[in-house]
């Protein structure tokens, strides 16, 4: 791979304005556009409570996005030390760090409701229930690996790249730096030391978008057709994203009183060494302001790090011999475990995350009865709808209904209805499933 072509392969997309950059153009249209707007009112990890200070995916993304252009311009203006082709071909440092931030910004686009429990909500509907697996023998292997492992990053690429979000329309680096796991769900030669094939990245349906991107960089290519070397920049809006959530969830249990403040200073200072100053801390009164400067600096000290493993690793990720993730291999990577696990203990398995995946469980897997069996009679056994049928489908939105009726495929038509389900927003998924269960209905009142 060379840095040229990974810049800009064949896309025209990259020849941008006196005024803004091309990539500078794919941030502006991914902050305006509707699908990164949802994001506001969905979990990142814990659900969204009276208090303004819990972290959204909206904000995490946000938060990602400044960490990565961070990252990418103190790569950047390594890089363009090294290789002089990149400024005679009119390439900056600020270009890497705006492919890198648009990327982080979009990282998050797929995510279903729930967060990260709703991709198990979704793969275990096809996966357990009756009526989810009545689809198997209809689609093929696979479809049917899409189906059952539902991939918030596959998602998202398919957000990025379909027709009916015109608006994005994204250049080739930046969809990219985004696509962490370039290869599709099923692969015969799966190689699970690869950091990039420990999940999927696009769905059957956009293998070709995708095949046609890495042919355009120059990616290289491992399993003919079915899975690629990551962009090189995809390393860094890995990165980005692992400091974040490392850091900010373990600042945000802190606020929720569920790590006490002890601990949670005890942890920033393994990160940050000696560059911990006890003396400094003490004079800031508010435990709050005290745990977001530790937040701050730790953040610093972690794109720092992470951008020397990057370019001390560079020829070995230009070769493709390099796929690991950039946290596991700095310096303090072992404090990282500690805080991850703290994580897990107090945070991910604490009461209220877990009335979420019960929840979670239960809201998408009513939906994802009610639509898939309505719109696969709709279309294939229209005469045998039932009346409750006929309603249901006709709750859906009227755009979905023409983009249903337009599909000649069972794999098809259930992509249009994940499509809309994996898009709904937090309160709008439980909403919509109290209308379905008939525990809420407009303008109705219920007497004792």
């Amino acid at each position: 791979m060379n840095w040229v072509q990974l810049l800009s392969g064949s896309d025209d997309k990259t020849s941008g304005t006196s005024d803004r950059s091309a990539f500078e153009r794919d941030y502006d249209r991914v902050i305006f556009s509707y699908p990164f707007r949802r994001l506001q009112d969905k979990t990142q990890v814990f659900p969204l409570p009276e208090q303004d200070f819990v972290h959204t995916r909206l904000t995490h993304s946000l938060e990602v996005s400044s960490v990565g252009r961070s990252l990418g311009k103190t790569v950047g203006e390594e890089l363009l030390k090294k290789y002089p082709k990149l400024l005679e071909n009119g390439f900056s440092q600020f270009d890497f760090g705006a492919i890198v931030s648009a990327a982080c910004l979009t990282h998050d686009l797929g995510n279903p409701p729930f967060g990260h429990t709703g991709e198990h909500a979704i793969s275990d509907y096809f996966r357990n229930h009756s009526k989810g697996l009545f689809f198997k023998d209809l689609v093929n292997t696979d479809e049917w690996e899409d189906l059952i492992n539902f991939e918030g990053n596959a998602q998202g690429f398919r957000i990025l790249t379909n027709k009916k979000h015109q608006g994005l329309r994204l250049t080739n680096p930046t969809l990219a730096a985004f696509t962490k796991y370039p290869r599709q769900s099923r692969l015969d030669n799966l190689q699970p030391n690869r950091r990039s094939q420990k999940k999927f990245g696009y769905f059957q349906t956009e293998k070709s978008t995708f095949k046609n991107l890495s042919i355009n960089l120059g990616l290289h290519e491992l399993e003919p057709g079915l899975s690629w070397c990551r962009h090189p920049l995809a390393f860094l809006v890995e990165a980005a994203d692992d400091i974040c959530y490392h850091i900010i969830d373990l600042e945000d249990g802190c606020r929720l009183g569920l790590i006490n403040e002890k601990e949670t200073i005890s942890l920033f200072a393994e990160v940050l060494g000696d560059k911990f100053k006890p003396s400094k801390l003490r004079q800031i009164e508010g435990r709050d302001e005290r745990i977001g400067l530790m937040r701050a600096v730790s953040i610093g000290l972690l794109i720092d790090q992470c951008a020397k493993v990057f370019i001390d690793n560079e020829q070995e990720i230009l070769s493709g011999k390099f796929d690991h993730a950039l946290t596991d291999l700095i310096q303090t990577r072992d404090v990282l475990g500690e805080i991850i696990k703290v994580s897990i203990e107090r945070l991910y398995r604490s009461p209220i995350v877990q009335e979420i995946e019960a929840g979670g469980f239960e809201v998408l897997g009513g939906l994802l009865e009610s639509f898939t069996t309505a719109s696969y009679k709709f279309l294939f056994q229209n005469e045998a709808m039932t009346r409750k049928e006929q309603s249901v489908f006709r709750l859906l939105p009227g755009g979905l209904i023409n983009a249903i009726s337009a599909e000649t495929t069972t794999y098809g038509m259930l992509r249009q209805i994940l499509d809309y389900v994996s898009g709904l927003t937090d309160r709008h998924a439980i909403g919509m499933y109290r209308k379905l269960k008939g525990i809420s209905l407009p303008g109705s009142r219920w007497t004792g």
